[in-house]
């Protein structure tokens, strides 16, 4: 297990070495990783998804951004994945916990950026 998100809120599966993995055929947010240091046990969240139907995302090497994942980690081998699932969740809270995610991590092969910064004026302090 591994925690991600502020105060480390989401307890996500993993991380487990991303070649090799079957995803499963359910909904889930998921994060890619790479130890930046092998020799320690910290990680590096280099993309941040979520996905009705994981075994339908492309994981573990058909993505998209696969390529970004590899050339950023320095090979398939150094890549890890951890997934959360979401009991009752919808799409919305999928997406609404991948969105927190990239916006705490900004992960270099996200595209999406996200302003995880709030307003006065959105809580009516002013």
């Amino acid at each position: 297990m591994i925690r991600l998100g502020s105060l480390a809120g989401y307890a996500f599966s993993g991380p487990r070495l991303l070649a090799g993995w079957a995803p499963p055929a359910e909904p889930g947010v998921y994060a890619i990783l790479y130890k930046p240091e092998p020799e320690r046990e910290r990680y590096a969240v280099v993309y941040v998804g979520h996905a009705d139907d994981l075994a339908t995302e492309g994981l573990p090497l058909r993505h998209p951004r696969s390529h970004c994942w590899t050339q950023r980690a320095g090979g398939k081998w150094r890549l890890h994945v951890a997934t959360l699932s979401i009991p009752g969740g919808t799409r919305g809270h999928r997406e609404m916990v991948a969105e927190e995610l990239i916006s705490m991590y900004t992960p270099h092969c996200n595209a999406e950026r996200y302003d995880g910064a709030w307003r006065p004026e959105w809580t009516c302090e002013r």
